[in-house]
């Protein structure tokens, strides 16, 4: 009890505002589509570039600095996504001080237009992606979802009980009652939307419709808050450190991280690994940094070893990806050190890989 008291009443007495030397601008050349954000941190400003590099590289697809107009692949539609994808607003989040919370707002054009709110969160001392699961004790990560699932369930339940007690009810209300009851609610901290707010952590569940259904969604997304002090008792090590404004950190793992090395001791190389999914597969970009051409990993991690795949191009006669390179490597401390072998001439170059 007494060390909940401590940690509660620390995370109160801090200055809920970020590092006063951290300010963000609009990424130029702004535009009406294109309103994105870029950090400055005077203080340090390693933390900066690590910041925008995940920012421009994981929504933009493109590698900071590297020439000509960053908005070009979203603009037109020539992404990984194949979609237009627009930018149309961004806003800092009042949060604890070691963690700076941005929420995107834009709207993405595939087959149909749809808006979306996005929220990335950063850790100030490290200007590392914050993942939802690195804030929790392995064996609270299951608990803690279930609390998630529950309350989301709760919301939907409450809801339909208010739809089912209309009398003879509409075919719209009927159509809702349906949605509703087939709702997906398993919810996981891999697949949720988050947010650091000043004194309370909020989870954003995906709504219950699919777009052609989105008019009948009274209900939308399911914004749940957690005060810090009631997920105190679940929180790991570097989550504590996090919220509670310590300078330790902690350990966490490899998912969406920055690292930086070389191939064969020679070729300079940066690395940005998305997330690490439930069934231990990830996706990854890196580039020479001569360059700065994006190229695309995909692969697994699974007890600290990484096996990747680096796809050259697409076979239309074979209908399969054709590899140019296969990677095995091994995750110890902060470095991945292993080998990437050609796949032609079956060449193996070295691979070396610090964490930034």
């Amino acid at each position: 009890m007494k060390k909940s008291i401590v940690f509660f009443l620390l995370i109160s007495g801090l200055s809920f505002s970020q590092y006063k030397d951290v300010k963000i601008n609009d990424l130029q050349p702004k535009s009406e589509n294109f309103v994105f954000p870029v950090v400055t941190y005077t203080g340090n400003p390693a933390v900066a570039h690590k910041i925008n590099t995940f920012l421009q590289v994981n929504e933009l697809e493109y590698v900071p600095n590297s020439g000509g107009n960053p908005f070009k692949l979203a603009s037109t539609a020539t992404n990984s996504y194949s979609n237009y994808v627009y930018f149309y607003s961004w806003n800092k989040i009042e949060t604890p001080k070691n963690i700076l919370s941005i929420a995107i707002d834009g709207e993405a054009s595939g087959a149909y237009p749809e808006g979306f709110l996005i929220w990335k969160n950063f850790d100030l001392r490290t200007g590392n992606f914050i993942n939802a699961k690195d804030l929790f004790q392995p064996g609270s990560v299951k608990t803690v979802e279930g609390i998630i699932q529950k309350r989301v369930k709760k919301r939907i339940s409450d809801f339909l009980v208010t739809l089912k007690a209309e009398k003879n009810p509409e075919e719209e209300t009927q159509d809702q009652i349906a949605m509703y009851e087939d709702c997906f609610t398993e919810h996981t901290l891999a697949g949720i939307r988050y947010y650091f707010g000043k004194d309370k952590l909020t989870f954003v569940a995906g709504r219950c419709s699919n777009h052609a259904m989105q008019a009948l969604d009274d209900l939308g997304s399911h914004e749940l808050e957690f005060t810090y002090k009631e997920l105190e008792k679940y929180l790991s090590i570097y989550g504590k450190n996090l919220i509670s404004g310590s300078e330790k950190i902690g350990q966490t793992g490899p998912g969406n991280k920055l690292y930086k090395g070389k191939i064969d001791g020679k070729y300079p190389i940066t690395v940005l690994f998305s997330e690490i999914n439930e069934d231990d597969s990830f996706s990854a970009t890196y580039w020479y940094d001569k360059n700065k051409k994006p190229i695309n990993w995909r692969g697994e991690f699974v007890h600290d070893h990484f096996s990747i795949t680096e796809d050259d191009y697409h076979s239309e006669e074979l209908k399969e990806w054709i590899p140019r390179a296969l990677i095995e490597a091994d995750l110890k401390g902060s470095k991945i050190v292993g080998a990437w072998q050609d796949y032609k001439t079956k060449k193996y170059l070295t691979l070396e890989l610090e964490e930034l």
